[in-house]
């Protein structure tokens, strides 16, 4: 089994095709949302390869080690980064095919309309991994 994570960004990843952002969404659209990512992971976690997984609030700060006896430095938020993290998942999977095809359904939850995002899912294997593809 390797672990991957997925990610889910706010923005800087390729244009989703249902690109609404969840900000413009009526409240019954979330919920649809939510309970789809919610099912989803149900599912994995049955089969064994559901890790963990989270939404995460577009605010955040960047902390830095500035020395010795010295404070953190902090700053932020940067809402402009293209690294501005929505939510992530970790799953446990037998290959690489079978994470790609975990992400491509992770990206059908529904948005807008209730019609799938589409949206881009940012896949990372856990350092060490070999990402090739199924043996």
């Amino acid at each position: 089994m390797a672990k991957y994570l997925l990610l889910k960004h706010y923005r800087g990843a390729p244009e989703a095709v249902n690109d609404v952002p969840m900000d413009r969404w009526t409240p019954s659209e979330v919920t649809d949302h939510m309970r789809y990512m919610q099912d989803f992971a149900d599912r994995l976690e049955k089969t064994g390869e559901y890790v963990d997984g989270q939404a995460l609030s577009p605010e955040g700060t960047f902390v830095r080690y500035d020395g010795e006896g010295r404070p953190p430095v902090t700053d932020g938020p940067f809402a402009e980064t293209k690294d501005l993290i929505a939510g992530w998942m970790i799953i446990d999977v037998e290959t690489y095919d079978r994470a790609v095809e975990l992400a491509g359904e992770l990206s059908a939850a529904p948005g807008a309309g209730g019609k799938p995002i589409h949206e881009w899912i940012e896949l990372r294997p856990f350092y060490g991994v070999n990402p090739a593809a199924a043996e």
